[in-house]
């Protein structure tokens, strides 16, 4: 592997992501691949899901950030190395640097998550909160880097970094040699990049699609004119692959052997998190989850066997709550309905009463008796609801239709 004095626009090749495996060796982790029916049933063929959520650290990053420190000169391993993070670049790097022993600064977003912020630190990194996005923490890290000497490591845009994921595409086709078509999640572009260089040599007639969320998809704009251009405010709940410019390296890769790029909305992003979840039993981020919202957008499009990439399993807790919640209510499986009733004695009791007959559970309620817009001797109740299905979420409207209750959304 080459020290930050190579050239950064050199190739990646298969005898790079070889080369990685063996420095990786005892390092990381060759997770575990395993098999959805669900998913299978819905595809039409065989679906595995590439379990980089397991991975130490809960991601794939540590492959790319320890090839790339360890082949750092000596003078560079003795300066320390530099990042900017908001999770899981974060902790790959502080755990790469922490078992070769080279001092790594890690700068995070002063929003960061509580529990990324902890592990990093835990896992020998010092952290350093500075600016509100993440853009502000870069260039903090970058000026710590001119300042004081030590090695800027990049999330994605780098041959080492590149090789170091790539080693996930080489896993992939031991663990499923009749593998037809890839499905990864992209932000940067190091993993999808990675994956490419390393199944296209081996297996060229191997489909790879990359995913990108809908509000943060910046490679089928840069595709289109041939570079990267970058996308003004991305937002998507899917931190993993917020990135609002594709890498340069990774870009020539992806243009030249990912054979698709597809966008997912947040809808999808949230019920694929849901599935995963429910069906097998993997707690991944939303980022992870993105190649399995691709398979529910569109089921029929992919040819089998499918092998779907869980790039991550670091998601905060309080996200997760909300992503649940949406994912829910994208399945039509969480009802939010406000009405109005006459405010006496039982009448509430007596709604309740409805809803337990049509088998809704009552998740939580809000009674109000004292506004403005209510008459006299009136009360608005508004009920959050776990249901089985938009027709099941049907059946209650009817139900309490009939039930003579009026509901106002």
């Amino acid at each position: 592997m080459n020290s930050r004095t190579a050239h950064p626009l050199r190739s990646v090749t298969l005898d790079d992501v070889r080369g990685a495996r063996k420095m990786l060796t005892g390092v990381a982790r060759s997770t575990a691949m395993e098999g959805s029916r669900h998913l299978s049933q819905l595809v039409g063929a065989p679906v595995q899901l590439k379990c980089e959520n397991l991975q130490r650290t809960g991601s794939f990053k540590l492959r790319g950030a320890y090839v790339r420190i360890a082949g750092l000169l000596p003078e560079e391993r003795a300066a320390g190395v530099v990042a900017a993070s908001a999770g899981n670049h974060a902790q790959g790097v502080a755990l790469a640097s922490s078992l070769l022993g080279v001092h790594a600064t890690v700068f995070m977003p002063q929003g960061a998550p509580l529990p990324k912020v902890s592990a990093t630190r835990e896992y020998g990194a010092e952290v350093r909160l500075t600016g509100q996005v993440v853009d502000e923490t870069l260039a903090a890290a970058q000026e710590y880097a001119a300042r004081t000497g030590a090695v800027f490591i990049h999330p994605f845009d780098h041959p080492d970094i590149i090789a170091g994921q790539g080693t996930v595409g080489l896993e992939i086709l031991e663990q499923c040699p009749e593998v037809r078509t890839i499905v990864v999640g992209i932000g940067g572009g190091g993993l999808a990049a990675g994956i490419a260089v390393a199944v296209k040599a081996i297996r060229p007639d191997v489909r790879i699609i990359g995913v990108q969320a809908e509000g943060a998809a910046a490679y089928p704009p840069s595709l289109a004119v041939g570079h990267p251009v970058a996308v003004a405010n991305p937002a998507t709940m899917a931190d993993g692959i917020k990135v609002g410019m594709p890498g340069v390296v990774p870009f020539g890769i992806v243009r030249e052997l990912v054979d698709e790029v597809r966008t997912v909305t947040e809808d999808q992003l949230s019920a694929a998190l849901l599935l995963c979840l429910e069906r097998a039993k993997l707690v991944v981020e939303p980022a992870g989850a993105s190649p399995v919202a691709a398979l529910l957008a569109a089921p029929d499009t992919f040819e089998g066997p499918v092998v779907a990439v869980l790039s991550g399993g670091n998601v905060d807790p309080v996200l997760l709550q909300r992503v649940l919640r949406h994912g829910m209510a994208a399945q039509g499986r969480y009802l939010a309905v406000r009405l109005r009733l006459t405010d006496r004695p039982g009448a509430l009791a007596t709604l309740l009463g409805v809803l337990s007959e049509v088998d809704a559970n009552v998740l939580d309620v809000s009674h109000v008796r004292t506004d403005s817009r209510l008459g006299l001797g009136e009360a608005e109740v508004e009920l959050h609801l776990e249901t089985e299905g938009p027709a099941h979420c049907a059946e209650v409207g009817r139900r309490l239709g009939d039930a003579g209750y009026t509901v106002i959304s």
